[in-house]
């Protein structure tokens, strides 16, 4: 841990974590990019106080105007939050872009996924005489797709909780991809079946993006760190009306036709054979 870490952790007497999970959670840094977390406005403002105080001791400051607060909340209506630096109110947002992947105030990751996809769509478009050229063979065309398109629709994806509705976005993107790398126009009226099949390929990519969650999760389980509590955690307070969101590990058990939740964690720490399940999922398809 850093000299500053150090400094940070002495502050815990001030009552901002109430435990060691949430003193785990509450500063996350990446390089130059920082977030902090708290369960209030309160405990926001005196851990902001501390950062600023420590990181003028150490020459630097913090800057006003690319720092942002966000509330995430269930509530239809976010609740205003008022934190100061050096009496300036720093700007309240429904969304931000943390390490490239955009964070929303619902906890969810529609808005992520309606990013995603537009990006791309636009680096799609930049390779389009490449992507469309019916003189390479639709093969290439698609192993192109595979390694310059599809590693920017699928970034993150690890983390993503996949409702059916993205997953229907999904699935149109693939078939978008397929149609304009043929040629297909839309009113041809040709069917999804007809133009996987004039693309020798099938539907993968759905397969492809929870292959790479399962891998992850694998992963995380194993370790047995603060990622695993982050996933495997429970939230304190009642639950909403109506139905609940879907979880992570939900859709994975699901997919993989792994029983519970708890006999899907209980695999992973076999490594063979969580890989013999991946596996098996992937043959069956979505």
């Amino acid at each position: 841990m850093s000299e500053e870490g150090h400094k940070l952790s002495n502050y815990t007497n001030i009552n901002i974590w109430k435990n060691r999970f949430l003193i785990c959670l509450g500063l996350l840094r990446y390089a130059d990019d920082t977030v902090l977390i708290a369960e209030n406005e309160k405990d926001l403002q005196q851990l902001l106080d501390i950062v600023k105080e420590e990181s003028e001791k150490k020459g630097l400051e913090l800057n006003r105007k690319k720092t942002e607060v966000m509330v995430v909340s269930r509530k239809q209506e976010l609740p205003i939050i008022n934190i100061y630096i050096k009496g300036t109110r720093l700007k309240q947002k429904d969304q931000f872009k943390y390490l490239g992947s955009l964070i929303s105030s619902d906890g969810r990751n529609n808005s992520e996924v309606a990013s995603r996809i537009a990006q791309a769509k636009t680096n799609f478009q930049k390779m389009k005489t490449v992507l469309t050229n019916k003189n390479i063979s639709i093969r290439t065309r698609r192993r192109a797709l595979e390694c310059y398109i599809e590693p920017i629709l699928m970034y993150g994806c690890e983390a993503w909780t996949i409702s059916k509705q993205t997953q229907k976005k999904l699935e149109a993107m693939e078939m978008w991809f397929l149609r304009r790398m043929l040629r297909i126009s839309w009113t041809a009226k040709k069917t999804n079946d007809t133009v996987l099949e004039e693309a020798h390929t099938t539907r993968l990519l759905i397969s492809k993006i929870r292959k790479r969650q399962a891998t992850f999760f694998g992963h995380v389980m194993r370790r047995e760190k603060l990622e695993n509590l982050v996933t495997t955690g429970m939230l304190e307070g009642k639950r909403s009306r109506g139905k609940q969101r879907e979880k992570l590990i939900e859709g994975l058990t699901d997919w993989l036709k792994a029983g519970k939740s708890l006999e899907a964690i209980e695999a992973t720490k076999d490594r063979k054979k969580w890989r013999t399940m991946i596996a098996n999922a992937v043959k069956q398809g979505t």
